[in-house]
């Protein structure tokens, strides 16, 4: 039988390529990867269709799984093709495809054997015909052979300087060939971040010796001159300004040329949501200055859009919520953003009882300089939750920076009218604060985190104006994403927020909406919200001056889409200005996700472990978005 035999020969080299594949574009209406209104057989419908009997042996077992999933003929044995012939161009494609998924686990030695009807596929007629009384036999045989090991690397030019060890390639280990194409692209990739921008590979072999069952690996490259940013052109848009684009980029011409920096600027744009498409590419010569040409390349997005949202708790009722924006009000992405939302629909019939909340934000990015944005905004609310009603209006203006691309400061001030009905009677308020805060993003997702951390820190000095009452807040959090398993299968995620409020001597000095609280679906979940503080003499919540909070959960993937995860949410709420543990609460149960580009949809089951009295049994909510 001929199928793919001695193409390998001792100390041949082996092509590093990577084999394209083409998939049908979907014709049904699909939304967070569900499809409907499809018919299973239109989507299956082929002209001539002709059905064939696979017969699949690996070689070995430890090589099933990655053979199976490189196979189309497997894959899709269920599926017809298009007439004879077709089934001999899948049969001849799924060589290339078995033998590239041999070549990534360092078999190169393989021999595979496909035969269709009983007649090894090289050796059919140009124009096959099958018998149609029966499913066509077809015939997959891998013979994948020994592991290859490496026994050298020879790194040459500019790659010289790297050791093969930081790419990847260990001397007495096998090495596939995707590895030495990454290692390859490590070399340019480590050569540009030392601000070489035509850094450029010269060479890339992998020579296998057949008789020792060895691999020798060469890899060149050119580093190319050290150079700044040049010229920064910027093409596409018909509606941003292109001074704008440029500054908020931050390519600064002669500044020296870095390749994380040309990403962070690709996503800081991404940002902004006023461009459908990004590019940011380097000219492949430097200018008469030695420096690098630059070109930013976008295409306008929507300008206006509007959208609506909704939760559901079985403890806090329905959220409703709607919103209409614009992305570029004056030409340099400023951005207006007027919704409004109702919470608590179904928990009251009482429409006075509702949650309302409107607001109208406006953002101007790179208002000051190229690192700081400044936001302004009005805000009213009426929340009603079991412990209070309070009735706010907010004034507020901030400016933000972005000191570094995982770093956000921010810095405003805020006046805040509100009227408080509580266990301390009905009061009013009016306090001006300087809000502040510092912000850290160091995870590798900020939807859907599977590593890395988050931090947020913030005091607010603030002063209330009637009372003559000086008092500030203090608030930390911090999160931590550990993925564990193939593809970050089960993820491990942590939370720990702390807050403490200083220079009051009565509660009733501030506003219920400064006093902490704890519970609902955003913090300790089996609760309702704000359900956990300090009581009164008669049960009633009194909010506190100080918290800890900690939410623990394990986000176990049962399929590419759907998630299980087991949690537990721990909190203290006191009066003391440290939290003391005298009284926590626990809730815990099971969440489920599916996951999608916007975020995973989320729904959560919970029980409280130690229940207050008329308060909640149980708690079921509903939403877009990790719990944390």
């Amino acid at each position: 039988m001929l199928s793919l035999k001695a193409h390998i020969r001792a100390s041949s080299l082996i092509a590093l390529l990577v084999l394209p594949v083409y998939e049908k574009p979907a014709m049904a209406f699909e939304i967070f990867g569900m499809k409907f209104f499809e018919d299973e057989d239109d989507a299956a419908a082929v002209s001539d269709p002709v059905r064939y009997a696979l017969n699949f042996d690996p070689g070995e077992d430890d090589l099933r799984k990655d053979l199976e999933g490189a196979s189309l003929l497997f894959q899709e044995q269920e599926k017809p093709v298009s007439g004879d012939l077709g089934v001999v161009i899948k049969a001849r494609d799924d060589r290339d495809r078995l033998l590239a998924a041999l070549y990534e686990q360092a078999r190169y030695g393989a021999v595979i054997d496909i035969s269709v009807n009983g007649v090894p596929v090289d050796d059919l007629p140009p124009v096959p015909d099958f018998p149609r009384d029966r499913p066509v036999p077809v015939s997959v045989k891998v013979a994948p052979g020994p592991v290859f090991k490496l026994a050298e690397t020879k790194l040459g030019v500019d790659a010289a300087q790297f050791d093969p060890r930081d790419l990847g390639l260990k001397t007495g280990e096998a090495v596939g060939a995707g590895q030495v194409i990454t290692a390859a692209g490590r070399v340019v990739e480590n050569l540009e971040k030392e601000g070489r921008p035509l850094a450029k590979l010269t060479g890339r072999e992998l020579a296998a010796d057949h008789k020792t069952s060895e691999t020798t690996v060469t890899i060149n490259a050119e580093g190319g001159p050290v150079a700044d940013y040049g010229n920064v052109s910027i093409k596409g848009s018909r509606t941003v300004d292109p001074e704008f684009i440029r500054q908020w980029a931050r390519l600064n011409t002669g500044e020296r040329y870095d390749p994380e920096k040309v990403k962070e600027a690709t996503e800081r744009l991404r940002k902004l949501g006023v461009f459908s498409s990004i590019a940011i590419t380097k000219s492949r010569r430097l200018d008469q200055s030695g420096r690098i040409p630059m070109a930013i390349t976008v295409a306008d997005g929507k300008q206006r859009y509007f959208g609506a949202g909704a939760e559901f708790s079985t403890i806090d009722g329905i959220g409703l919520s709607a919103y209409w924006g614009h992305r570029n009000l004056f030409g340099g992405a400023e951005s207006l953003k007027i919704s409004g939302a109702v919470s608590r629909l179904g928990s009251t019939l009482d429409w006075k009882e509702l949650g309302y909340d409107f607001s109208i934000l406006f953002s101007k990015p790179a208002a000051f300089n190229q690192i700081t944005t400044f936001n302004a905004g009005v805000i009213a609310k009426n929340e009603n939750p079991d412990a209070y009603r309070a009735s706010t209006i907010s004034i507020f203006a901030n400016t933000s920076f972005d000191v570094t691309s995982k770093d956000v400061a921010t810095a405003g001030v805020d006046l805040t009218a509100n009227r408080t009905k509580d266990v301390f009677g009905k009061n009013d308020y009016l306090i001006a604060s300087v809000p502040l805060s510092w912000t850290r993003d160091a995870t590798d997702n900020p939807l859907d985190a599977t590593e890395g951390y988050k931090l947020d820190l913030s005091a607010i000095p603030s002063y209330e104006a009637l009372e003559g009452t000086p008092f500030s807040s203090f608030e930390g959090s911090v999160s931590g994403y550990w993925g564990l398993g193939e593809e970050n299968g089960v993820v491990l995620a942590g939370k720990l927020s702390l807050g403490t409020l200083v220079g009051v001597d009565q509660l009733k000095d501030v506003p219920a909406i400064r006093r902490f609280y704890a519970g609902g679906g955003g913090s300790v979940r089996g609760y309702g919200y704000q359900e956990i503080s300090p009581r009164n003499g008669d049960g009633d919540a009194t909010g506190g001056r100080s918290y800890a909070i900690t939410s623990m959960e394990a986000r176990v993937k049962v399929t590419e889409k759907i998630s299980v995860v087991p949690f537990i949410d721990i909190a203290s709420v006191n009066k003391a200005l440290y939290p003391d543990f005298s009284d926590f609460r626990a809730g815990y149960g099971v969440g489920f996700r599916y996951a999608t580009g916007l975020g995973p949809i989320r729904v959560d089951v919970a029980l409280p472990s130690k229940k207050y009295d008329g308060g909640s049994s149980f708690g079921i909510y509903a939403g877009i978005g990790q719990s944390f």
